[in-house]
């Protein structure tokens, strides 16, 4: 009963939080179409930051597999450093999709509920084909942010496991053990890239639409 009142009691402390914010930014002159677009923009952002971001960490892992001399602790925090930016961009991707999908439920739950407000049931009507229009439009663009976002945690878990074992074992036989694992996951950031090449053309064309 507690875990329900506390749940209940979170639901409504965040709706009263949205309400605010939405209530902030109309008197600023922007409605929740205007913060969707906004969102979509940001979240196209985050995606091209992150694919670069993956980038520059196989560039580093793939330096240091290929090791032919040098200071081995310095190339090793070198990768180690561009995987812990991966994870923060990535939770700068997870954030702002969860903040698109935030703003685009309120602005069709806004928008349901205005269409019942109209007293001439044409205007209605027209209204209503307009958000059914709209909700089709992104439906696409929410699967295909939501499935970038998956193809991240793949390369994550794989630059996690290169980190944890070249900190326990940080010598030129371990680091030359590594090399075919680095191709390995140059399959898997293509494979992202090329998701969020499709999310980022999915975000383009609904930006055009709104």
């Amino acid at each position: 009963m507690r875990s329900r009142l506390f749940l209940l009691g979170l639901a409504v402390s965040l709706a009263a939080c949205n309400t605010v914010y939405y209530a902030a930014w109309e008197k600023l002159g922007y409605e929740k179409r205007d913060l969707l677009k906004s969102a979509v923009k940001k979240a196209r952002g985050e995606q091209k930051d992150a694919g670069e971001q993956f980038q520059d960490a196989l560039t580093q892992l793939k330096k240091l597999t290929h090791y032919n001399g040098g200071n081995l602790e310095s190339a090793y925090n070198r990768f180690k450093g561009e995987y812990e930016d991966c994870e923060a961009q990535a939770t700068r991707v997870r954030s702002q999709i969860r903040e698109v999908d935030t703003v685009a439920r309120d602005l069709f739950r806004e928008w349901e509920g205005e269409i019942r407000q109209y007293e001439n049931a044409s205007l209605a009507a027209d209204s209503r084909r307009k958000l059914a229009d709209t909700r089709s439009r992104f439906e696409p663009l929410s699967r295909s942010l939501h499935s970038a976002e998956a193809t991240m945690e793949p390369v994550l878990r794989q630059f996690h496991d290169q980190v944890l074992y070249l900190k326990h074992n940080l010598n030129a036989a371990a680091i030359g053990s590594l090399r075919g694992t680095a191709d390995n996951i140059q399959s898997d950031i293509q494979r992202l890239l090329d998701q969020m090449n499709r999310s980022i053309a999915e975000a383009d064309r609904f930006i055009q639409t709104l």
